[in-house]
């Protein structure tokens, strides 16, 4: 397996080998063959042609694609006038795109013509090797990022969920381990609602991680750190048994303490509108960061009543973690060069991209419409330090799809009983 050594890190392109090689192209196969070698203007006239007059369906884990859509079809107009598509979006809940995916999948012609899908673990095991889903990388997008286009999963974008806090009281959190302290009770998404949650569980036992764990736990005061460190013993024995590296003692440590701890609840919605009231006082959670966006300012609320954990100065350790919205045309697609001319225009124009970038916390996997949209937008007026930031200072852990495959069965179970007998 070889990594392109692309800007946006593990978490945009990751190659799993070419799962499908075992058998014949599909019909489906040879047109995105085709299609990556085409530029977005090109492949907007086969689009044109195959589909004007017809009705696109999508789905995805995000509702906005459904906002993209019809920016999409004005970009359709401008080269021919005349030209109409009516659209459905779908956007399932509970994590069951990947059932309902795999039930159209049977069909000799779909009903979706694509997706935007969460979740690298399942997209990798569920959807690419079954013959479900392919990939298609732009040609523009492979250009304005100068990688290759061969066999490569695609990223829309990045988003992070973040450690905020609500400020109103005395209490401060300035290192990740403050927030599985005794007493901590975070509000989280539960990881069985939201499976990328787990993910990022997974992601803390990798190397890198684990290691960025123990530093921050040794600039602990030393009350704080013999608070926890009798966990930490009792835990280097599963992470020997478990194929983890030296540090990994502190990642499971971590996570033993997050997954009791953590208060769950159903969406990172409600958890934003919790703690930007005046009256939830020392309470912390961790969100995904664009949830800022909806914020109604009022005498009880407020954006100015969070904080975010990472941007303190001297704060230690992991901000957040980041994870990625990946683009696939599904294997039996109906309109296929629709599918692939409207993935190339959210990836390759920040008019395409502008449905998530015209918001904060979302961040283009095409370096050059991340720069345009920041230019346009400006969200680094509004707090957001952006990627490179966030990847760097930030210590944002990064979904890595390969990683998570591998330990999922290993860590997974782990976790899973830690869940089990949670509260008990």
């Amino acid at each position: 397996m070889k990594r392109i050594p692309v800007v946006m890190s593990a978490c945009i392109l990751l190659v799993f080998g070419c799962a499908q090689n075992s058998k014949s192209a599909s019909e489906v196969q040879k047109i995105i063959e085709q299609a990556e070698n085409m530029t977005l203007e090109e492949l907007a006239q086969k689009a044109i042609e195959e589909s004007n007059g017809k009705t696109f369906y999508g789905v995805g884990n995000s509702s906005r694609g459904k906002s993209a859509l019809p920016l999409f079809i004005a970009y359709l107009k401008t080269i021919d006038p005349q030209y109409t598509l009516n659209f459905e979006w779908q956007q399932p809940k509970n994590n069951k795109i990947f059932d309902q995916l795999t039930s159209d999948s049977l069909k000799q012609t779909g009903t979706f013509a694509m997706t935007l899908i969460q979740d690298g673990n399942q997209i990798e095991s569920k959807m690419v090797k079954t013959g479900v889903l392919d990939t298609f990388i732009p040609k523009d997008w492979a250009v304005a990022n100068g990688v290759s286009t061969q066999g490569d999963y695609l990223a829309l974008q990045t988003l992070n969920k973040v450690f905020m806090y609500n400020n109103t009281g005395s209490k401060t959190y300035t290192n990740c381990w403050d927030f599985v302290a005794p007493g901590e009770h975070g509000l989280f998404m539960d990881i069985d609602s939201e499976i990328v949650g787990k993910n990022f569980l997974y992601m803390l036992t990798k190397n890198e991680y684990a290691q960025n764990l123990k530093a921050a736990f040794e600039q602990l005061p030393a009350a704080k750190q013999a608070a926890l460190q009798g966990t930490i013993d009792d835990l280097a024995e599963d992470a020997k048994n478990l194929g983890l590296g030296e540090n990994g003692k502190y990642a499971l440590a971590w996570i033993k303490l997050w997954v009791e701890s953590y208060n769950a609840v159903e969406d990172d919605g409600p958890i934003c509108n919790t703690l930007v009231n005046r009256s939830a006082t020392d309470q912390f959670g961790l969100l995904v960061y664009s949830k800022l966006r909806s914020v109604q300012e009022s005498d009880s609320v407020s954006k100015n009543n969070v904080t975010v954990a990472a941007y303190q100065d001297g704060y230690e350790g992991m901000g957040g973690y980041g994870y990625c919205h990946y683009l696939f045309v599904t294997d039996n697609s109906p309109l296929p060069w629709t599918a692939c001319a409207f993935i190339a225009y959210m990836t390759c124009t920040v008019d395409g991209f502008s449905a998530w970038g015209k918001d904060m916390g979302g961040y283009s996997s095409n370096v050059v419409v991340a720069k345009g949209t920041e230019a346009q937008y400006n969200h680094a007026a509004s707090g957001d330090r952006g990627y490179d930031w966030w990847v760097g200072e930030g210590k944002l852990v990064l979904e890595d799809p390969e990683y998570c495959a591998n330990v999922a069965f290993t860590v997974g179970s782990w976790i899973e009983l830690l869940s089990k007998y949670k509260g008990q």
